[in-house]
């Protein structure tokens, strides 16, 4: 059983070109699919975030991943635990940790019961497997935003801790049992108690009627006489009666319309 566990690390470490943060990826994997997945699936990303990354080595062979650790300058390592070869990824992750102190570490496997053998090695953050390109979005733009020196807030929605930026919200609705988090780019559905989640939220997020919270943030314009509020791409939701004097009192004192 243990020989058939499939792990992935990326172990990060940042090197910082004045300003500007500059990343470096190299990957290992000895399964060719899985590597070139991964290759575009971060590619896709830093074309559609404009990072300043690039992916200098692709390899199957955790020996000259190391041998290019040797000599080049290596800011991001995906790497894949089970290798075909005289090292695990394991061994390999501790090499880079002698002399690599306060790298970050993310690791991806099936398995929850080695998270903790993980976490030996700093870990930075954990992604189920298989790695889908939402969840290593998330990772990724957690991980340029900690190399950047910023801080965003997160809500983890749910026990797979998906976890989105807040600013990224448009509004949350309830829908029967269902809780929506609206984005610009999609719609996440959750199952939790509507007065819990408003409670969870921060002061920009503010109760505009009896099934939507509006972040007060993202809102571009409000209509009272249609009762909507707007937000980026037109995205709208409702404004209902009980609250209309509140939603347009917090607006005005906040001007925080677009």
């Amino acid at each position: 059983m243990e020989n058939s566990v499939k792990y992935l690390l990326i172990i990060i470490y940042i090197n910082f070109r004045g300003d500007k943060i500059m990343l470096k990826f190299v990957i290992c994997d000895d399964n060719t699919k899985i590597l070139n997945n991964l290759s575009h699936m971060l590619e896709m990303l830093f074309m559609k975030h404009s990072l300043d990354a690039e992916i200098v080595l692709s390899t199957t062979d955790g020996n000259e991943l190391l041998k290019y650790f040797e000599k080049n300058d290596v800011d991001v390592l995906i790497l894949d635990i089970n290798l075909h070869s005289d090292m695990s990824g394991l061994e390999i992750a501790e090499i880079v940790r002698k002399t690599n102190k306060n790298c970050y570490i993310i690791f991806t496997t099936g398995y929850f019961e080695h998270v903790l053998t993980a976490f030996k090695y700093k870990t930075f953050d954990y992604i189920c497997k298989p790695v889908t390109l939402e969840r290593l979005e998330e990772t990724i733009l957690r991980l340029f935003d900690d190399a950047n020196g910023t801080r965003k807030k997160y809500i983890k929605l749910d026990n797979k801790n998906t976890i989105i930026n807040e600013n990224d919200v448009q509004y949350i609705k309830r829908d029967g049992m269902k809780i929506i988090f609206h984005t610009q780019h999609r719609d996440y559905e959750v199952y939790s108690s509507f007065a819990k989640i408003q409670e969870s939220l921060p002061k920009n997020f503010v109760r505009c009627h009896k099934s939507f919270i509006a972040n007060i943030d993202n809102i571009t314009k409000l209509e009272p006489v249609s009762n909507l509020i707007y937000f980026d791409k037109n995205s709208t939701c409702d404004i209902g009666p009980k609250y209309k004097d509140f939603i347009m009192e917090v607006i005005e004192t906040n001007g925080n319309i677009k």
